[in-house]
């Protein structure tokens, strides 16, 4: 997680953007191969990059795969500093990552318990492991104090 973390922390630097631009919501992801290297590492790009879809766990996960050479990430485990929203928990869900291990929830957009639980739906399979509220309050700390510091 800590790893994750500092992905999040690169996210929301200008410094860490393409041409020091806009910074993005600092949310940071890193997946382990079986034997728990670090394949990938992600974190939210989509003001740097100009697209919707950058969130931290599809920049991770496109990552892995590419590492990997294909998109079955069987028994990989994905790090994220935040809940996963619907579509990151989709794609958690697609490239069949056999563990979700979370920081903080996301009670406005989460859909790994939060609003939805789409990991753990019945008719989605495979489910993933779930672990939840890891370095939590650190992971929530990067979040508010990004948007403290815009407000």
């Amino acid at each position: 997680m800590r790893l994750a973390l500092e992905e999040a922390r690169a996210a929301a630097s200008p410094a860490g953007t393409a041409g020091g631009g806009p910074a993005d919501v600092p949310v940071g992801a890193v997946i382990l191969d079986p034997a728990g290297t670090v394949v990938a590492r992600g974190r939210n790009r989509r003001e740097a990059d100009g697209d919707p879809t950058a969130h931290a766990e599809i920049v991770a996960i496109r990552a892995a795969a590419k590492a990997a050479g294909q998109w079955r990430l069987d028994g990989w485990t994905v790090v994220v500093t935040l809940e996963p929203c619907t579509m990151c928990a989709g794609a958690i869900c697609a490239a069949r990552l056999g563990r979700l291990v979370f920081g903080a929830p996301d009670p406005r957009a989460g859909a790994v318990g939060s609003l939805w639980d789409v990991v753990r739906d019945p008719r989605v399979a495979p489910w993933p492991e779930v672990i939840g509220g890891v370095l939590a309050a650190e992971s929530l700390d990067v979040i508010r104090t990004f948007f403290s510091e815009r407000r």
